[in-house]
């Protein structure tokens, strides 16, 4: 069975809240959520879970992700495609091997061209 990962956006004092209604409104694939915190900024927390590929509805503050495990580095494809072009000279090559170790617990994303870099730090898991 395939499977999407995807991250939640939150605040902190509405965790408890946003949890519930992931575990409600969606099959969780794992039983099982992460949530990170902004190294920087506590209060601001990256809830992560897998769901069926199928299963995956339009949910505000919520985006579809991918996680390279090596080096616990979650990005999106956009993030991606930005971090190749800034270590290939303005290349965007699908082919280029990305140097994890760079980014190792964060998470990428982007604000236009821009790499918005998120360091991560565990708060928890949840089990469902």
């Amino acid at each position: 069975m395939r499977t999407q990962l995807l991250c939640t956006f939150a605040h902190k004092k509405d965790l408890d809240l946003i949890a519930d209604y992931i575990a409600t409104s969606y099959d969780v694939s794992e039983k099982r959520m992460f949530v990170f915190s902004d190294a920087d900024n506590k209060n601001d927390l990256y809830i992560t879970y897998n769901v069926e590929s199928g299963n995956f509805k339009r949910t505000p503050n919520t985006i579809s992700i991918h996680r390279k495990k090596d080096s616990n580095t979650l990005y999106t494809v956009n993030a991606l495609n930005v971090v190749i072009k800034n270590s290939n000279n303005g290349v965007l090559d699908k082919t280029f091997m990305v140097d994890w170790s760079n980014y190792e617990n964060t998470l990428l994303l982007t604000n236009g061209d821009e790499l918005r870099r998120v360091d991560l730090v565990l708060m928890k898991r949840i089990d469902i």
